[in-house]
């Protein structure tokens, strides 16, 4: 990966500020705090596998041709997001600023290292 890679017009879309996730995870300690006992970071590490497990299990359903309601995928998609925040929390994680990070490193590897078009599920 080379950092002198050039800035191209994908990169212009990642995020200018971070602030609200900042925020949000801030409130969301708030309430954590002042709404459950203290729990260990294992316990949210456990709660968001099996959340994000969940998420996965509706994935399956739907490859395997079964119906599955929209408002299922949405309920999983939030409490993989409150369980990761409420993770990160316990953890001390500040999960803007390693979100951030973690952005432009991934943006520098995307422009350093292309993808091929047409992967293994384009035919």
């Amino acid at each position: 990966m080379n950092a002198d890679t050039p800035i191209d017009s994908p990169s212009a879309f990642l995020p200018a500020s971070y602030d609200g996730l900042e925020a949000l995870q801030a409130e969301f300690h708030r309430y954590q705090e002042a709404a459950f006992p203290h729990r260990p970071p294992r316990f949210f590490a456990l709660e968001l596998a099996g959340e994000t497990g969940e998420l996965a299990n509706l994935e399956k359903k739907v490859w395997k041709g079964r119906q599955v309601d929209e408002a299922d995928f949405v309920d999983e998609a939030a409490d993989v997001c409150i369980a990761l925040l409420n993770f990160a929390n316990s953890r001390g994680i500040d999960l803007a600023a390693a979100v951030k990070r973690k952005m432009r490193r991934i943006d520098r590897k995307r422009r350093a290292e292309p993808e091929a078009t047409g992967g293994p599920d384009e035919s």
